[in-house]
């Protein structure tokens, strides 16, 4: 069954450089099997690969996964009108980016401050 809950529900990503794809698939709510299939399908997302072929995502392609779920999942995209949303708006995907990763740094410094506080 699909999960059709928003990027806004999904966790929060720890600032840390590299991420498993069990890390991944959780963050992101997507199972592994769904990863893989997704970097065959979409150019942009290139996984680091390591000792024995093991992945390991970078924060930038979390992100781009969480863009790519709510094509899929929650605008009703197809594959490949997701892929072309992707490609033909390189300036709104770095905005978007941008603003995401905005809206992630500052959620962590309030839970940092209000640990701080305590």
């Amino acid at each position: 069954m699909l999960d059709t809950s928003s990027n806004d529900e999904l966790p929060a990503i720890p600032a840390k450089r590299y991420f498993t794809i069990g890390e991944v698939s959780d963050l992101c709510a997507v199972k592994p099997h769904v990863l893989r299939y997704w970097e065959q399908e979409f150019p942009q997302l290139k996984p680091v690969k390591r000792r024995g072929n093991r992945r390991y995502y970078q924060r930038q392609d979390v992100i781009l996964i969480r863009q790519i779920r709510a094509l899929l999942y929650q605008q009703g995209f197809t594959i490949g009108g997701a892929r072309q949303q992707l490609s033909g708006e390189h300036a709104r995907e770095d905005v978007n980016q941008s603003q995401q990763i905005i809206r992630q740094l500052r959620t962590e410094l309030e839970d940092i401050l209000a640990g701080l506080k305590r």
